[in-house]
């Protein structure tokens, strides 16, 4: 009895099966219920018995980084990440509460680490992305905002991804706002184009400053395009494994390019959108989450959602001809994930 309740048990019954020598299919399927309970087995279906499969694989391997693919098949997407945004280290300039599958983020949107005295802007209009040629520097235009949002706990994976619109897409633990790589053209990737100008005293005044960040010069929107070391040296040990830095508006947690055991996370295992199924330090069973990376590239923040997000948050922002981050109101072109090429060094302030 046993030996015939392990069997039906743990194999999928399929029209294919075959059964225990004296007894028939029918047979079986009567008394599988009987004899999966007398034996404390569950039976298992096709997809379940995969699964298992999958499990024993991922284990048998240590449940490294590079098993993603396997465990995209076990991670459930609609995990509640409530307790992981919990432990989360948020700024003292921000206030985060939780309800009815909501986080409420409220935050001046100034950044809780130094910024650079100066920066270098642009005066053209129409949009007009600067350069060394054309900026000029000014002191730093960083203001208050009023951010005010509420995000969903508990993420849905998204049929296809959304891109991710011009201006905010995620808030991060400093109280500051992510922008996508792009700059207002919808074309120029920020970290690929840093440049420095002459400012004053004969300082160097930079486009991008040392967090892979800059305010924009009119609104005074303080906001980051690639990893920002400013934040993470705030949550994490060096060559240690990277924690929560922040959350996408589509629900999923934002993290740093270390993987749970403190190694590099390769670029070439992210999906189209800079995220991964893994484990993480509030999630060592796994979540799918975004990455960012101090790279000069494309891929160097988030491109797309890979979650169901509201639409209102994927309309992009408005403003004046000529604002940084202005009037082309696309998600960035083809939601196609950049080249695989090694990273190319980031420009910036030592």
């Amino acid at each position: 009895m046993e030996w015939i309740s392990k069997f039906v048990c743990l194999t999928p019954m399929t029209a294919t099966s075959h059964s225990p020598r004296g007894l028939t299919m029918t047979a079986l399927q009567r008394i599988l219920p009987a004899l999966c309970c007398l034996s404390g087995f569950a039976s298992v279906g096709p997809a379940q018995s995969a699964g298992r499969a999958v499990a024993t694989a991922t284990q048998s391997r240590g449940g490294s980084i590079r098993d993603t693919a396997m465990r995209d098949t076990l991670i459930r997407n609609d995990q509640d990440l409530t307790t992981g945004f919990q432990q989360a280290h948020w700024g003292v300039n921000v206030t985060v509460t939780y309800a009815n599958g909501k986080l409420h983020f409220v935050s001046d949107g100034i950044p809780n680490h130094p910024r650079d005295a100066e920066y270098a802007v642009g005066g053209g209009r129409g949009g007009a992305i600067p350069n060394a040629a054309s900026a000029t520097a000014v002191a730093d235009p960083t203001r208050a905002q009023h951010y005010d949002f509420l995000i969903p706990t508990t993420p849905v994976k998204a049929q296809s991804p959304t891109a991710a619109p011009l201006g905010v897409i995620g808030v991060m633990i400093s109280g500051a706002s992510l922008f996508n790589p792009y700059e207002g053209d919808g074309r120029t990737v920020a970290s690929q184009s840093n440049f420095s100008v002459t400012g004053t005293g004969g300082k160097q005044a930079w486009f991008l400053d040392h967090c892979n960040g800059h305010p924009q010069p009119m609104m005074g929107t303080y906001h980051y395009h690639a990893l920002p070391p400013c934040v993470t040296s705030q949550v994490d040990q060096p060559n240690g494994a990277s924690h929560i830095i922040g959350i996408a508006f589509d629900g999923y947690a934002i993290y740093g390019d270390r993987d749970v055991n403190g190694a590099k996370v390769d670029p070439s295992l992210l999906d189209a959108c800079n995220g991964i199924s893994s484990a993480t330090p509030e999630f060592p069973n796994g979540v799918y989450h975004y990455v960012l990376l101090d790279v000069a590239g494309a891929n160097s923040s988030i491109r797309c959602f890979s979650g169901v997000v509201d639409p209102s948050r994927t309309r992009g922002m408005r403003g004046p001809p000529g604002m940084h981050g202005g009037p082309d109101m696309q998600g960035p072109p083809g939601m196609r994930p950049p080249p695989r090429k090694p990273p190319a060094p980031l420009n910036r302030p030592n």
